[in-house]
């Protein structure tokens, strides 16, 4: 089942592959300046990544404004910590590890966040990030999800965030949440079936 990865379809296979490579090699170059104290590469790698990074953050958090504030605390993080960045991982994965530790430390000094148990559920639920952008129903529905998914728990927002928005991989939201991917499954799936029951609920009020 994949996740949020809109807009990608059309592209000729071997043209994404290369501008793929082509960015990756970039971003690497970027990465090898900027650790050895190039302020301006730095400053390219969050122009390239803070749009993406913001958006997680608006989602998770819930409120644009702190969201702003904890995506610049984000960057300065990364900025001091980069000497410490592991090139067998992706940059952005990275990033986005930071960002969401930050973004933690803001719900947890609001008295926002919940913990809550984990288990191997690997029941198949409907893929969230189905383009949902054609009618009004479908535009009613895109609404329904984005305000559902804020009244998600954070944990279980974050997950969704990373999977079905962001489109990241099980393996690279793991490491971004800093779980084991089975744990990370189990928090997607929760976070799945409550918008799911959320879903059916408002359905059925119509």
């Amino acid at each position: 089942m994949s996740g949020g990865h809109l807009g990608r379809a059309g592209r000729e296979p071997g043209a994404t592959a290369i501008a793929g490579a082509t960015s990756e090699v970039r971003e690497h170059e970027l990465v090898v300046r900027a650790r050895g104290g190039d302020g301006a590469a730095f400053d390219e790698l969050v122009r390239e990544h803070a749009p993406r990074v913001y958006r997680m953050l608006v989602r998770v958090i819930g409120n644009p404004t702190s969201a702003e504030d904890v995506a610049q605390e984000s960057f300065a993080r990364a900025w001091r910590g980069l000497s410490g960045f592991r090139e067998d991982a992706r940059f952005s994965t990275w990033l986005y590890r930071i960002a969401m530790n930050e973004a933690n430390r803001f719900l947890e000094r609001e008295a926002r966040r919940e913990t809550l148990p984990y288990e191997d559920v690997m029941q198949e639920v409907p893929d969230l990030a189905a383009d949902t952008t054609a009618g009004a129903e479908s535009r009613e529905l895109r609404r329904e999800l984005e305000r559902y998914l804020a009244e998600l728990p954070g944990n279980y927002r974050a997950a969704v965030v990373l999977r079905d928005v962001e489109g990241l991989t099980n393996e690279e939201a793991a490491e971004v949440l800093g779980l084991r991917v089975r744990n990370f499954k189990s928090r997607l799936h929760r976070g799945r079936m409550e918008l799911r029951r959320r879903l059916e609920e408002a359905a059925r009020e119509r």
